[in-house]
């Protein structure tokens, strides 16, 4: 049952990120919709956390993890926005966001999206892999890899270089912790952070 979850979940998103990138639904309709179901059912199906460390380290480790990738991805931003394509995605990715208030975009995305992400991926596809001969390890890789391809359908660069890098940031903090308030207060704050402090484009790259 485990496994047709996953399986239906993954086919599922790559196929809602394929609508929208397609311009044939609208990113804040279809998205949180379909994570939010997918993070459902992954509540009533994923096989009980193993804790390695306590709520408070867990929740800590996340935060501090996710401030830092925040930084990181300001950094990466500066850097790459100067490559065309690049900053073509990161203005579009924006301006999409733009389209929807800010505190309705956070709602969406922090206690929706986000979480249903963390329950699908963390909780039930690497702890189940981890059941299997993959063991831990193997199973933090092989989830990072069903991470990326389900978003790989957005055809956007700037989600798909934060799905490789959070990826295997998330993936490595459910692997270090045994549960999912790491990489879930990781991804919170991560998340929150763009949201609310954009990176800047500079006027000539926008102008093209």
């Amino acid at each position: 049952m485990r496994g047709i979850a996953i399986v239906v979940g993954e086919v599922v998103l790559m196929g809602a990120w394929w609508q929208v990138s397609s311009r044939r639904r609208d990113l804040w309709q279809v998205i949180p919709l379909v994570l939010g179901s997918m993070g459902v059912a992954a509540l009533l199906l994923a096989p009980d956390p193993q804790p390695k460390v306590t709520d408070t380290a867990a929740l800590v480790g996340g935060l501090v993890t996710g401030l830092v990738l925040f930084v990181a991805t300001r950094i990466f931003v500066a850097l790459a926005i100067h490559w065309r394509p690049f900053a073509k995605h990161v203005i579009a990715a924006y301006r999409e966001a733009a389209e929807e208030p800010l505190v309705r975009s956070l709602v969406l995305s922090l206690l929706v999206s986000v979480p249903g992400e963390e329950l699908f991926f963390r909780a039930l596809t690497q702890r189940t892999l981890a059941e299997t001969w993959l063991g831990a390890g193997g199973a933090a890789v092989v989830t990072l890899v069903l991470y990326v391809a389900a978003n790989a359908p957005s055809r956007s660069l700037p989600i798909l270089a934060g799905a490789i890098v959070g990826g295997a940031v998330w993936g490595g903090l459910a692997w270090w912790s045994g549960g999912v308030i790491a990489p879930l207060a990781s991804h919170v704050a991560w998340t929150g952070l763009m949201l609310v402090l954009p990176p800047s484009v500079p006027a000539a790259v926008e102008a093209g």
